[in-house]
C-alpha cells in the first residue's frame, strides 16, 4: 500500500470523522462514562488492530485521567487480571467485540454481564466509542502515520 494521508488528500471526510468523533464524545459524557474509561476503550481497541499512533495518543491521554503504569500493562490480558472495575471489564469487552466484529466464532467470552453492568444509554455510548476509535485506527494506518520516538 502506498503512503498516501487520506485525510490531506480529501480534507472533508476527516472533517466528518473530526465531527463523529466529537459526537460519540457527547454521548459518553451524557452516557456518564469517565474518561479514563473511554480512553481504556481507545487504547484497547488500538491494540487488538495495531495502531502505533493512537497506542501512544490515548495511553498518554489516559495517563493524563489518572490512569497507572500498571493497569496499561495489563490491559491486553484485562480478564486476567483484577485491576478493572466490572464498568471497565463490561466496556472492554464491548470494545473487543466492535473491534473484531468479524471474528465472532473465535472471540473469546469473557464471562462479563454487560447488560447487569452498563445502562442501555452507556452500552451504546461505548458502542459508537469504539466505532470511532476502529475508524480512527483504519485512517491512521492505512495513512501510515509516523510514530517516532
Amino acid at each position: 500500500m502506498s503512503h498516501v494521508n487520506i485525510g490531506k488528500i480529501y480534507a472533508a471526510p476527516y472533517q466528518a470523522m473530526l465531527d463523529f468523533a466529537g459526537r460519540a464524545a457527547e454521548a459518553g459524557t451524557d452516557a456518564g462514562l469517565s474518561p479514563l474509561l473511554v480512553e481504556l476503550v481507545k487504547v484497547r481497541a488500538s491494540q487488538l488492530n495495531g495502531c502505533a499512533f493512537c497506542l501512544r495518543m490515548h495511553s498518554a491521554d489516559a495517563v493524563k485521567a489518572g490512569e497507572t503504569a500498571d493497569r496499561l500493562a495489563v490491559l491486553a490480558g484485562w480478564w486476567e487480571s483484577q485491576y478493572f472495575s466490572p464498568e471497565e471489564q463490561a466496556a472492554l469487552q464491548i470494545a473487543e467485540r466492535v473491534t473484531m466484529i468479524g471474528d465472532h466464532g473465535r472471540l473469546a467470552d469473557r464471562g462479563v454481564d454487560i447488560d447487569g453492568v452498563l445502562t442501555e444509554k452507556q452500552i451504546a455510548a461505548v458502542t459508537w466509542l469504539a466505532v470511532v476509535i476502529n475508524s480512527w485506527n483504519r485512517i491512521a494506518i492505512s495513512s501510515h502515520y509516523p510514530v517516532h520516538p
